[in-house]
């Protein structure tokens, strides 16, 4: 049974990226923490399906269609959400896609779609919750980064130059805001078994791979990521900023 941090209760928590996968996992865990979630996703038909589900448990969580590409409509998202649910105290900052690229074929265009889904949004979202957790004296920002650049993945330049942005990103937003007492902190997940990586990139040569380099034996699953995200959303973390907490089985 997983731990439970009484003071996530009825905390207003935004996910980006919460419809599917790592973030569908990570929102069903602060949900059962008896958090007020929040998600973002512009997948419309599972995002309302994961609310539906946890309603029906009686838990609470929001389904909010959001491209998080389009800063203006991040931006009045968050609005959004503040006059529904309240001054947001915790940012999930999980939405990415890793979709792989060569790099003869990158065009500027493609470069600037991929640095915006993967890193850019982490930013505005949160400079867009950053006054709740200012007027607070407290909040907690943690931004999903990867292991692919510190493990030397290739064919996907951008995602790899946008995840290692990730924690230059985290130290910085971390010591402009530790004088509010907000953390900010950075998780890289290795290849956690979300149904994307089992339907797209999981073959026998990649399951052989995985097994020869991860320490653990197993395959990791998005619940793992969750459980941890919670632990250091929580006061039972609350000396921990500025960091970059890897979670992979032991790969890198």
């Amino acid at each position: 049974m997983a731990a439970t941090y009484s003071d996530l209760a009825g905390k207003v928590v935004l996910v980006t990226g919460g419809a599917s996968g790592i973030g569908a996992a990570i929102v069903r865990r602060f949900a059962l923490q008896k958090s007020n979630v929040v998600f973002f996703d512009i997948k419309d038909e599972e995002g309302r399906a994961l609310q539906r589900e946890l309603s029906d448990q009686g838990l609470s969580a929001h389904f909010q269609n959001v491209d998080l590409t389009d800063t203006a409509a991040l931006r009045a998202g968050v609005v959004d959400a503040r006059s529904r649910h309240g001054a947001i105290s915790i940012l999930v900052n999980n939405a990415a896609n890793d979709e792989r690229h060569s790099t003869e074929e990158m065009t500027p265009e493609y470069w600037d779609d991929r640095i915006a889904v993967n890193l850019k949004h982490q930013f505005f979202a949160a400079q867009a919750v950053l006054p709740d957790m200012k007027a607070a004296n407290a909040g907690v920002i943690i931004n999903y980064g990867s292991i692919s650049w510190m493990a030397g993945q290739g064919g996907m330049a951008a995602y790899t130059a946008s995840k290692s942005g990730v924690i230059g990103l985290t130290r910085s937003l971390a010591r402009d805001f530790g004088p509010y007492n907000i953390r900010v902190n950075a998780i890289a997940p290795g290849w956690i078994m979300t149904q994307r990586q089992l339907d797209k990139w999981m073959t026998p040569e990649g399951e052989a791979e995985l097994m020869r380099r991860q320490c653990l034996k197993r395959k990791l699953v998005p619940d793992e990521l969750a459980k941890f995200t919670v632990f250091l959303a929580s006061d039972e973390a609350s000396a921990c900023t500025s960091q970059h907490y890897v979670v992979d089985g032991g790969w890198v």
